[in-house]
């Protein structure tokens, strides 16, 4: 491959994308082992497809924010490297596909001349940071949580306390006790909230830790009440400190915070943040909100002659697509996006005419939309017209009939059955069948491809997620259905409930029965949670259960949705935890590198990243040694452990006290430069020390 040259304003960046550039061309010629690669390009956002040769490029926007010329840049960068389309996340990312690996350091350089990154998009790193897409024009929040978001992002981008954790972390900012970001869900979740003090206003969060989803949905604890602003960043880092160090490394389905917490206990998870509280590199992030710029309206503008072709569509649209905004005169108008996908031409469209008549502020929402801000009420036609004539005008959003589905089989490794596919038909099936239902904003349906909840089906009123079934020596494509999910509010969500697992095709027949039913025995504005709640699981288990009879099916049953030949499962090795790296040499060289980044720190004066470095250091040589012998650790204080038990001990190694000692001289001691420098010293030599025993234990012995 060839390189190139980057023109960015940014050192920091600019090398980063270097560096990726190198790693690339040392994987091409064999000499960085195919493990140790995908963790290094997982955290550059660059992540493996179900095809063969071809990469998903996952570009990490803050809480959703685009500005229209960052939207028109990657728009511009799908046609140049990907499909032409852009695929809206949940996590509020844009997601472009089937990219060349070779290019993405290429396409990472055009990418940042408009401020956009995808370092840390993926991998064991502090995914996007998301928040109600609302944040800023909520008549209901108490401030706005954008300031706050921005920062959490920016603190910890690079940051090395995050850079190589057991697994992903995922931060969420709600707007308001409505907890439209889903705060309950998260490893961080945050509600703002006002007290007086002293006759004054403070600004806090109610703070949340330990959430998430996937194959074992868990809700987060309520940690803070009400802690204040400053003091926000310093928790996420303290807590993302132990969670380092004492996480799970070798089984990623037990790799989550939610399940340190969970096996620990939340009194000791307690005490070790205030153990490492002393370390912190920081203990107060004031976060200057009265500066942050505002998002302004655009200027007056002179509207093209326009005509609306569905005048009855208009009205249902501005019924469930639009709101008042808290800036008065002003508002917001959702983009219901089916799937999330977007093209690049229509995107482009529809910036060049909606330019005129919106903020230069668009949010990608939580649902795979868009939301556009500071309306003038007169000019809502013309952006219905400009939505209608582009063929994104459908009423609906965030509504039954805004479905909420991941990838799933299209790309996706871990795909079992198709979500899109059966997505499309189910949207068909309330459009045509229910058509009263596109004013439901209660009942959500989301869909998942597998049971890791990308689709966040684990939290839907009506959720499926991808599976499969065994029928007379044949497979066949499944849903599991799952019932009863939701947010509750400040702070409390509910998870759904696992009722039945059916063969895909039946999809549909599985809620027209619950719609059906829910129709005739309801309550008068019975809410549908609350009819789940009344009816029973097992109620709803019975209902469905002809639906899961094996022994009427058709041979169609077999193919799974959007597809043409007869269904096999074909599921690949996953890669959004990364990867445990055990091989001994590649460990010692990721020792070497932690010393190379933590010395550049300390002559930068980052003194505590530069400490974070050498600990990452003695960590990654231990765990090489360690390996070397046979002994596998799961966690990094199990191999400060096992290192003294195995090399302390037993006379291989030798240090004033034992080695825990010495390395947890980060916990007792300020990141002052004085400790800085000679905790680097002790890692140095302690390398130095690993790299020679390494050696010695490699020579052949002599007859």
């Amino acid at each position: 491959m060839q390189s190139f040259r980057t023109e960015l304003e940014n050192p920091i960046v600019e090398q980063d994308i270097i560096d990726l550039e190198k790693k690339i061309r040392l994987f091409r010629e064999g000499v960085i082992p195919d493990e140790k690669f995908r963790s290094l390009r997982l955290a550059r956002g660059v992540y493996g497809q179900r095809q063969p040769g071809v990469q998903m490029v996952r570009i990490k926007l803050p809480y959703g924010k685009m500005t229209l010329q960052q939207w028109k840049r990657i728009t511009d960068i799908s046609d140049e490297y990907a499909t032409s389309n852009l695929h809206l996340t949940t996590r509020q990312d844009v997601q472009i596909h089937y990219v060349s690996l070779d290019k993405t350091p290429e396409l990472w350089s055009k990418l940042e001349q408009d401020g956009i990154t995808i370092r840390e998009a993926c991998g064991n790193t502090v995914r996007n940071v998301t928040a109600s897409d609302r944040a800023g024009i909520d008549p209901e929040e108490p401030f706005d949580v954008t300031p706050y978001a921005d920062a959490t992002f920016r603190y910890f981008l690079r940051n090395p306390v995050s850079q190589d954790m057991g697994r992903k972390i995922k931060i969420a900012f709600s707007s308001s006790d409505k907890d439209t970001a889903w705060a309950f869900m998260h490893d961080f979740g945050m509600i703002p909230k006002v007290k007086v003090v002293d006759g004054k206003t403070v600004r806090g969060f109610k703070v949340l830790v330990g959430g998430g989803l996937g194959a074992q949905p868990l809700l987060a604890k309520t940690v803070f009440e009400f802690l204040e602003e400053d003091l926000l960043i310093p928790y996420i880092e303290n807590v993302l400190r132990v969670f380092d160090r004492y996480g799970e490394r070798t089984s990623r389905n037990k790799a989550r915070m939610k399940f340190l917490i969970q096996k620990i206990g939340m009194d000791e998870f307690q005490r070790l943040i205030a153990e490492e509280y002393q370390a912190v590199k920081v203990k107060q992030v004031k976060v200057d909100a009265a500066a942050w710029p505002e998002t302004t309206p655009p200027p007056p503008a002179v509207l093209p002659a326009y005509s609306i072709k569905d005048p009855k569509k208009y009205e249902a649209w501005k019924a469930t697509n639009t709101f008042e905004q808290k800036q008065a005169g002003y508002v917001a108008a959702y983009v219901k996006v089916s799937l999330g996908n977007i093209g690049s031409a229509i995107s482009r469209q529809l910036i060049e005419a909606l330019r005129p008549v919106i903020a230069d502020d668009v949010r990608v929402t939580a649902n795979q939309g868009l939301l556009l801000k500071f309306i003038q009420p007169a000019h809502l036609p013309y952006v219905f017209s400009v939505l209608e004539e582009a063929g994104f005008a459908d009423p609906g959003f965030d509504s039954i009939a805004d479905i909420t589905a991941c990838p799933g089989t299209d790309t996706c490794n871990l795909g079992i059955s198709s979500s899109t596919g059966i997505s499309k038909v189910l949207e068909s099936v309330i459009v045509d069948e229910f058509p009263d239902l596109v004013y439901n904003k209660d009942i959500k349906i989301k869909i998942s491809g597998c049971m890791n909840s990308c689709g966040q089906h684990g939290i839907a009123s009506i959720g499926f997620h991808g599976s499969s079934m065994k029928s007379a020596g044949k497979v066949l494509p499944a849903l599991q259905v799952l019932l009863g999910g939701g947010i509750v509010g400040n702070g409390e969500g509910r998870v759904a409930d696992k009722v039945i697992k059916v063969p895909s095709r039946r999809g549909p027949d599985v809620l027209r029965s619950l719609l059906h039913d829910y129709e005739i025995n309801g309550l008068p504005d019975e809410l549908f949670n609350n009819y789940y709640d009344r009816q029973g699981e097992k109620y709803f288990y019975e209902l469905l259960k002809p639906l899961a009879d094996l022994t009427t099916l058709k041979a169609e049953e077999f193919v799974d949705w959007g597809q043409a030949e007869q269904y096999a499962t074909a599921i690949g090795v996953g890669e959004c935890a990364g990867v445990v790296i055990d091989l001994v040499a590649t460990l010692l060289l990721e020792a070497e590198e932690k010393l190379e980044l933590g010395g550049a720190a300390i002559v930068n004066n980052a003194y505590s990243d530069g400490i974070y470095h050498a600990y990452s250091s003695f960590v990654q040589g231990a765990k090489a040694l360690l390996l070397g012998e046979g002994v596998s650790c799961n966690t990094q204080t199990g191999i400060i452990n096992d290192f003294d038990k195995h090399f302390v001990e037993t006379g291989k190694f030798s240090f004033g006290s034992d080695f825990r000692t010495l390395v947890l001289q980060i916990n007792g001691n300020e990141p002052t430069e004085s400790f800085a420098r000679q905790y680097f010293q002790q890692a140095e030599s302690f390398y130095n020390q690993a790299q020679a025993y390494r050696q010695k234990s490699s020579e052949p012995v002599q007859a």
